[in-house]
């Protein structure tokens, strides 16, 4: 049995909860797991990722190194004396939408990707400071220090010393941090918000931001993404594909060719390499609200779809319930398309709903291929990947073998593999098994691009913009 000090602890403050794990570092062995809810919305009092946090670190005291990974883009902003200036506005806040058109106007795509590797949408840092600017310039005149959530955890954990420190993967999401680079483009961050303010010192992959008051070691922390690359061991020709409450596509690559069009962004993975990713804002919700508006649940929506034909007879379902980021469509919303008095069913409909979703994954996963990383098989993790429906259709969508890895808490795990790395002072992560659950090959009937091909019309013929 292991003793106390034979622990690190990884955390995972997401959208919707913070996780801490405790994991042996020389196995990688998951020895506990807690978590707190996290309230809903787009916008929180960072207090609460703290008081959550603290109801779950029993366990931090007794581990020898901890990391926090966080959820991306959100902007948390701090007066000269290291209050709150507002509540954050988190990833899927979208209120920025004309702010982000009027930053890209500005400069131009190209030169946006050129700088930092993505063009500005609603979720990225950037064009939310451009929104407090122009709408609640007051409170923007306080700012004195502009943090992401991650960062600031971080600094709760360190006492919240007069410095601050962040990771490559955090910043790059920014949009005014080149993971190019490595350095900051105040530029941007000044045409944005029209000065400047305090941001985080950059720290390298293995780097340490300090300890606690009791000793801990505490890691550079990473992005929620880059920390579930770390987390599964991401190697090269394997793209994930993430399920929750958002659906992310990314891969761990030395390089990748910028896009323009914005699906892809060019952020940092946590070993010093890019992390090339596409973002939905829809994912395993969509099941969700299919399942209620079919007077059922999850369980209930599995077996009606499991009754309708693979293709639902051409039904297809644009899953835009949220608006959405790839393609970028924040005002967008869903429709139901293929609709006929045969496949008006909750069987068709239910079908439809799981297609359109993985549909809207393949869009992002398409933009993952364009800019030259090899996708030669997925991982598919969240909590929609334990749908029997989601494996089964997953490749026949993609056109690659998906790898479903056993369930597990990756971000948080991550966070635990960075920390172990930390105090270990090596120059590699330590290497962690990987369990897998399943592996399905495609079927190579090639219903699954003609699903594609239909979805494709319909969203030209709504969005033939994008």
């Amino acid at each position: 049995m292991s003793s106390p000090t034979d622990r690190v602890a990884g955390v995972d403050s997401s959208t919707q909860s913070c996780k801490v794990v405790t994991v042996d570092p020389s196995t990688g062995r998951v020895l506990s797991l807690d978590q707190a809810p996290h309230p809903d919305g787009t916008e929180i009092d960072p207090q609460l990722w703290w008081e959550a946090l603290q109801r779950v670190s029993d366990e931090v005291p007794t581990a020898s190194a901890v990391a926090v990974a966080g959820q991306q883009h959100g902007l948390v902003t701090l007066d000269a004396q290291g209050n709150t200036v507002r509540p954050a506005l988190l990833w899927n806040d979208v209120r920025s939408a004309p702010q982000a058109r009027a930053l890209t106007e500005q400069l131009g795509r190209d030169a946006w990707v050129e700088a930092v590797g993505s063009v500005p949408i609603p979720s990225i840092t950037v064009t939310k400071l451009a929104w407090m600017r122009e709408r609640e310039p007051e409170l923007a005149d306080r700012v004195a220090q502009v943090l992401l959530p991650h960062d600031w955890l971080t600094w709760r954990l360190l006492g919240s010393p007069e410095a601050t420190t962040t990771d490559r993967s955090e910043a790059s999401g920014t949009g005014y941090w080149s993971a190019t680079t490595g350095d900051y483009r105040m530029d941007l961050l000044e045409l944005a918000f029209g000065r400047t303010v305090g941001v985080p010192r950059v720290l390298a992959p293995s780097e340490p931001a300090g300890r606690t008051a009791r000793g801990t070691v505490v890691g550079p922390g990473l992005g929620d993404n880059a920390a579930a690359a770390l987390g599964l061991g991401l190697r090269a020709g394997e793209t994930v594909v993430s399920l929750g409450t958002s659906g992310a596509v990314f891969a761990s690559a030395a390089d990748a060719e910028p896009d323009p069009s914005g699906e892809l962004n060019r952020f940092a993975d946590g070993e010093g390499q890019l992390l090339p990713l596409s973002c939905t804002m829809n994912a395993a919700r969509v099941l969700g609200a299919v399942a209620t508006a079919l007077g059922t649940d999850l369980a209930g929506m599995e077996r009606l779809q499991a009754q309708a034909p693979l293709d639902a007879d051409g039904a297809i379902l644009l899953p835009y319930l949220d608006g959405e980021r790839t393609p970028s469509l924040p005002e967008a919303s869903g429709s139901l398309h293929g609709l006929r008095r045969s496949t008006m069913t909750p069987e068709h409909v239910a079908r439809a709903g799981v297609l359109g979703m993985l549909c809207g994954l393949a869009d992002a996963l398409d933009a993952v291929r364009r800019s030259g990383v090899p996708v030669e098989q997925v991982l598919l993790i969240g909590g929609a990947a334990q749908s029997q429906a989601v494996r089964s259709a997953a490749p026949e969508i993609f056109g690659v073998p998906v790898v479903v890895p056993e369930p597990g808490e990756y971000v948080a795990l991550g966070a635990a593999r960075q920390a172990a790395w930390v105090e270990s002072g090596s120059d590699e992560p330590p290497v962690w098994e990987r369990r897998v659950a399943a592996e399905i090959a495609p079927s190579g009937e090639g219903w699954g691009q003609q699903v594609r091909e239909r979805y494709a019309a319909y969203r030209h013929q709504l969005y033939p913009h994008v």
